[in-house]
């Protein structure tokens, strides 16, 4: 069994030190040492929410994403990493945040869950579930090539109005990255009747204990993804 659980950054920095360690173990063994949503400001942003995948005694985190919610004063991830080569993307958040917006960012996993989906299915999923508390109309993300294809699973469409088609050298010149959007992170259109049916069943019961199918085999979770401080209006931006 894995836990998984959602959390405002700012109300437990002991959890944020250990997603900011265990991403950077990852990162280096990549090679990528620079990377935007891997600065740790993040951790003091109001908007900033975690969700952090332990193991069942909680002695090892296995992997995290962060969902960053556009408040008209933090620039998102996606703006600092690709704002300089197309000002463009400065207008397209600005242009979602109205309704609310946030973006998925920082997801990661070790290599003793490759092969479970813990990135590539669970974390995704869970971003998408919590975002409804936080009442955000709708979900960007930066991603790779691998990842941009998963994303089409939630729904999220490339963006062609920024970079080449969507698409920009990130975070080195021979590492590719796409932004993408879901439009409506409320009703997911274009999404697979699979995750559309989980995350909407995460969103009425944010703390169950489920067996969930992975990539190769399946995991037992136990999900917390409640965040009690959470407002539905707390990032809707008015006045743009």
């Amino acid at each position: 069994m894995v836990k998984i659980r959602a959390f405002r950054a700012i109300e437990n920095h002991s959890l944020c030190d250990k997603f900011i360690e265990g991403h950077k173990r990852v990162l280096e063994a990549v090679g990528v040492t620079k990377v935007t949503s891997s600065k740790y400001d993040w951790m003091y942003n109001p908007g900033s929410f975690v969700i952090l995948v332990e193991t069942d005694d909680g002695g090892r985190v296995l992997g995290g994403a962060r969902l960053q919610a556009a408040d008209g004063i933090h620039p998102l991830p996606l703006e600092e990493a690709a704002g300089y080569m197309d000002d463009k993307i400065y207008d397209l958040v600005k242009q979602y945040r109205t309704g609310g917006t946030g973006e998925v960012c920082g997801l990661w996993n070790s290599m003793e869950v490759a092969g479970m989906g813990i990135g590539s299915i669970f974390l995704i999923r869970s971003a998408l579930a919590i975002s409804e508390q936080l009442g955000l109309d709708s979900m960007m993300a930066l991603c790779s090539p691998y990842t941009t294809r998963i994303a089409g699973n939630y729904g999220f469409l490339v963006e062609p109005s920024v970079g080449i088609d969507g698409t920009f050298y990130y975070p080195k010149l021979d590492l590719l990255a796409t932004v993408v959007i879901q439009k409506n992170a409320h009703a997911l259109p274009n999404a697979s009747a699979l995750e559309y049916e989980r995350i909407m069943d995460l969103r009425k019961r944010p703390i169950q204990v489920t067996l969930e199918q992975g990539k190769k085999q399946e995991v037992e979770i136990d999900y917390d993804l409640t965040l009690p401080s959470a407002s539905t209006s707390e990032f809707k931006i008015t006045g743009e």
